[in-house]
């Protein structure tokens, strides 16, 4: 039998280890200001930032996709048309392409079918069609107005091409905002090839422009699942070009590497993910022993955690919902599933409209705080023949089940804000008693043998990235975050970090959230010497310590 009390002196000593590790490195950063005048040198960087490896258990499993289903010979040209029902969990989580001039049906033609070369004479990209280039030239432009703090990375940074010899292969929503990143990582030395992690996320235009640059894109709206595999294999494999450094969405292209290019994957010097299944399938990899290469989890950093799920949703939910239905929120029955950081954003926008909101939650906590905030806490079974909209906010699978469906109203609409498309149970409704229904593009009409009728948004995938606009600002703080993610482990020493997964250090969050901070000419108060030796701080941060919960 275990000690207890071992076990709680093994825990207190392991919890003053890392908040003994943290002070380390606000000490090696504090010779570095976040003032608005403050100049950064990548060299000071490098020395300072030095993340604190992190060991979470895996509660659940995340299985990888079956070899055999992602490993077979590439299909023929009508195989590659038809759009697959049964694409991976992370790449049916789409950015938005709503604002994108073209669609993938404008042409049926694969663009795999046809040779395209661009103003340089290069024809190393597959986009939908390279002559769209100008219109998405405009849309970076756009989306770089209000990414102010990763444009000022850029220009401090470009001199000093602290990305220089990088070879980055990405795989991410390939839209306007993700460009200005990419130009960003080519800007400071790198040289990228590009795939797109969802199926349905690629502005056609921006792949366009960014593969007049001269960047490698492999990426069109509407792949099929045999597309995106191939996509990704174009991207790894390319002849005299060996990449050494991976920023991924999902999972899949570490993967698809680990799996099918393990010599080419020992090679890479760091992994930096942004998603909760990304970062899952890290840990389990690390946790088996068999993750070979230091990796930087960005997705649970302070700055993309609160911006990128709590504000970003309590807009983008209204957005989706607005351009897919046209719904009028004030007295609607509405059900959130799940009152996480996504979930309390999307209460609070539907509450402030008039929605009478309703939570399910599996966590006490969670439910408390929901109560508090003066929402009611129910079991979906209970409200299911009431409630006009759904959405889900949980991460897990079957949330909203065919049953439930059976028992909903005439006219009701069921969406996700979840991680993936596994929170309601679309397989169900794929049966011959049911019809579907295209109404527009991400909407459709699920109607049963009575004629009752369902309205799905975006075949249960994200309903805000699918269907919307995510709001620039808030990518501006995750493109940040990684582009330091990713310049810190190429720069990094030998030994510096080991073969495991490292969160971004409190510091570096705080210097994140600063560079945005000039956008709204906000002036943070600074502490004197006596309020900084009263509260134990040093003067430049970091102001929390690791296990702050903000």
């Amino acid at each position: 039998m275990s000690d207890p009390a071992g076990e709680v002196k093994l825990e207190v000593k392991q919890a003053s280890k890392e908040v003994k590790e943290s002070e380390n490195v606000a000490e090696k950063y504090s010779a570095m200001t976040v003032s608005k005048n403050s100049e950064m040198n990548m060299g000071e960087l490098s020395s300072a930032f030095s993340a604190v490896p992190t060991h979470k258990p895996v509660k659940k499993q995340i299985q990888f996709v079956e070899d055999k289903q992602e490993f077979s010979r590439f299909p023929t040209k009508a195989g590659r048309r038809s759009l697959s029902r049964s694409i991976s969990q992370s790449s049916t989580d789409s950015y938005s392409s709503a604002a994108s001039y073209t669609d993938s049906s404008d042409d049926e033609s694969s663009p795999r079918d046809k040779t395209q070369v661009n103003s340089k004479g290069s024809s190393d990209f597959c986009v939908k069609n390279i002559k769209q280039a100008e219109f998405g030239r405009r849309e970076i432009e756009i989306a770089e107005q209000d990414m102010s703090a990763l444009i000022s990375l850029r220009k401090r940074a470009q001199s000093e091409k602290p990305l220089a010899g990088a070879k980055i292969v990405g795989c991410t929503h390939i839209t306007a905002q993700t460009a200005v990143l990419i130009e960003t990582l080519v800007a400071l030395g790198a040289q990228c090839r590009w795939t797109a992690c969802n199926i349905y996320s690629t502005q056609n235009e921006v792949a366009a422009a960014l593969s007049e640059t001269g960047v490698a894109v492999f990426a069109w709206k509407g792949e099929s699942e045999d597309d995106f595999w191939w996509c990704i294999d174009r991207c790894v494999n390319n002849e005299g070009w060996q990449p050494n450094m991976i920023l991924d969405d999902g999972g899949d292209l570490t993967h698809w590497m680990y799996k099918k290019y393990p010599n080419v994957f020992k090679k890479i010097r760091g992994i930096v993910e942004e998603s909760v299944t990304g970062v899952h399938r890290l840990y389990q990899l690390s946790k088996a022993g068999k993750l070979c290469v230091p990796a930087m989890n960005v997705n649970d950093s302070v700055t993309k955690q609160k911006f990128d799920n709590l504000y970003c949703c309590r807009e983008s939910i209204l957005d989706g919902l607005k351009r897919t239905t046209d719904v009028m929120f004030g007295g609607k029955q509405m059900v959130v599933c799940g009152y996480g950081e996504v979930g309390k954003g999307c209460c609070a926008a539907l509450k402030a409209l008039g929605a009478v909101v309703s939570i399910t939650e599996i966590d006490p906590i969670c439910a408390l705080q929901a109560c508090m905030d003066g929402f009611r806490v129910v079991k979906l079974n209970e409200v299911i023949r009431q409630v006009d909209v759904i959405i889900t906010c949980t991460g897990n699978k079957n949330v909203v089940t065919r049953d439930q469906l059976d028992r909903m109203k005439n006219g009701s609409i069921v969406c996700n804000m979840g991680h993936s498309n596994t929170e309601i149970d679309v397989a169900s409704l794929r049966t011959p008693e049911l019809t579907w229904e295209r109404v527009r593009s991400q909407v459709d009409h699920v109607i049963w043998p009575d004629g009752k009728r369902v309205i799905l948004l975006a075949e249960g995938r994200l309903l805000n990235l699918s269907c919307s606009t995510v709001p620039t600002f808030v990518l501006s703080i995750t493109a940040t975050t990684q582009a330091l993610a990713l310049i810190e482990l190429y720069n990094a020493p030998e030994g510096r970090y080991k073969q495991d997964v490292y969160l971004l250090p409190k510091k570096m969050d705080e210097y994140v959230a600063s560079l945005h901070l000039t956008t709204f000419d906000a002036h943070l108060t600074e502490l004197s010497d006596e309020q900084a030796k009263y509260l134990g701080l040093n003067k430049n941060g970091p102001f929390k310590p690791n296990y702050y919960r903000y």
